[in-house]
């Protein structure tokens, strides 16, 4: 136990010796210990999965589209809670605007897939030398919408479109993104506090590996300490660290580069709690932060903070990238992509990286519910980059940060 005036020593190497913050670690007198935080985590139900059906059934009335067919992928797990990996035989289901779910399944599969379907549900099997494609259309034709309009859902192969416009010709073949991401982009409440533990886990799982820094470990060592500190905390999740100059490859470099003293430190990773993510980046300096290293770290949060204060409800996406980029651009780190060299931020739930975008042109109003990584970051090649990423909530009025725990400065990077 030590408190927050103390620094802890790693294989010998006093941290205090590196001029590591103090901060860093202890938020209080004494440290948590990581026990596993999915204790009393509510699990999704039936009737969880029921709403977003109806949800489905809605926008396609909305759109005049009479069916949204879905293959193996995460918006099959999030409308039927059926994870089915990708092949070559067509498996699916079909929801329809106004009956109730019907499965698409080969017939050698009918066995397997009745342990995952919900009971009750309809299941109509194909065998190998039949179409599922004429199956479908005979599905549509019986559910009254001969001549209607199907939708594929966005990650339906092609060689499902192009069947069904061969072998069951006379339905228009539509994109179905319009009911998936218009069902997924606002989150339920239930959602939002997975997400908020996820990122929380993720942070403190942070907060935990950063202990273990010592001169010459390697990123995978670290990256290690990060795994590990999750799996304690009761989820599979990580983090990719980069240390100093090729901190400023956004994606990380392929170059080895060991931890030596005075680096930068970024890391860049996440988690998933009933099936949504998180995503955080947090930058430090293994050392005592030189001048300019303090300075741009102080210019990006400065950045984070012009985005977030300028979330509301009706606001253009696009107008939250430009908040942060002019922060940046007015510091001397411009112009434009030369040195904050991607978007602002992507959408975030069931996938890392979701629709929406917050990016310039992106004209989508953002709406309560509506969840978005805030990831400035200032890129130098040759010296070092600086990204500061957390995810965020659109709330009535404003935006919330999930998971807390946000930098307070260089080397306090992971509040409490």
């Amino acid at each position: 136990m030590v408190s927050r005036r103390e620094f802890i020593k790693i294989g010998g190497v006093s941290l205090s010796a590196f001029g590591f913050t103090r901060t860093l670690f202890a938020r209080s007198g004494v440290e948590e210990e990581l026990k596993n935080m999915l204790t009393g985590v509510e699990p999704l139900t039936p009737q969880d999965f029921s709403k977003r059906q109806e949800k489905a059934q809605e926008i396609l009335a909305q759109h005049k589209i009479d069916a949204l067919f879905l293959t193996g992928s995460v918006n099959l797990r999030y409308f039927t809670n059926v994870n089915w990996g990708r092949s070559e035989r067509t498996f699916g289901v079909l929801l329809r605007r106004a009956h109730d779910p019907v499965w698409i399944c080969p017939a050698f599969e009918g066995e397997r897939a009745q342990e995952r379907i919900p009971k009750g549900q309809e299941m109509r099997t194909w065998e190998e030398h039949e179409s599922p494609y004429k199956l479908i259309g005979g599905i549509m034709r019986r559910s009254g919408y001969s001549g209607g309009r199907l939708a594929l859902g966005p990650t339906v192969r092609s060689f499902v479109a192009q069947g069904m416009r061969k072998e069951a010709p006379g339905f228009e073949i539509v994109d179905g993104a319009v009911v998936t991401e218009n069902c997924r982009v606002i989150k339920t409440a239930k959602e939002i506090a997975y997400m908020d533990l996820a990122n929380k886990i993720t942070k403190m799982a942070y907060r935990e590996a950063f202990k273990n820094l010592r001169d010459g470990m390697t990123a995978r060592d670290l990256g290690g300490y990060i795994r590990t500190a999750h799996q304690q905390m009761g989820v599979s999740g990580g983090g990719g660290p980069s240390f100093g100059e090729n901190s400023a490859f956004p994606h990380g470099s392929m170059a080895r580069r060991d931890l030596g003293n005075s680096d930068i430190v970024l890391v860049d990773g996440g988690c998933s709690v009933e099936g949504f993510r998180s995503d955080v980046t947090r930058t430090i300096v293994f050392g005592e932060p030189s001048d300019r290293q303090r300075k741009v770290w102080d210019i990006v949060r400065k950045a984070q903070l012009a985005a977030h204060k300028t979330v509301k409800p009706g606001i253009p996406c696009e107008d939250i990238d430009k908040a942060a980029r002019k922060v940046i651009e007015d510091a001397g780190f411009g112009p434009d992509y030369k040195y904050f060299a991607h978007r602002l931020g992507h959408g975030i739930g069931m996938e890392g990286h979701e629709y929406t975008y917050l990016v310039r042109g992106n004209k989508t109003l953002l709406r309560p519910g509506m969840t978005f990584s805030n990831e400035p970051g200032i890129y130098i090649y040759g010296e070092f980059g600086v990204r500061i990423e957390d995810c965020f909530v659109v709330t009535e009025d404003g935006a919330r940060f999930l998971g807390g725990m946000e930098s307070a400065a260089i080397d306090d990077p992971i509040g409490g």
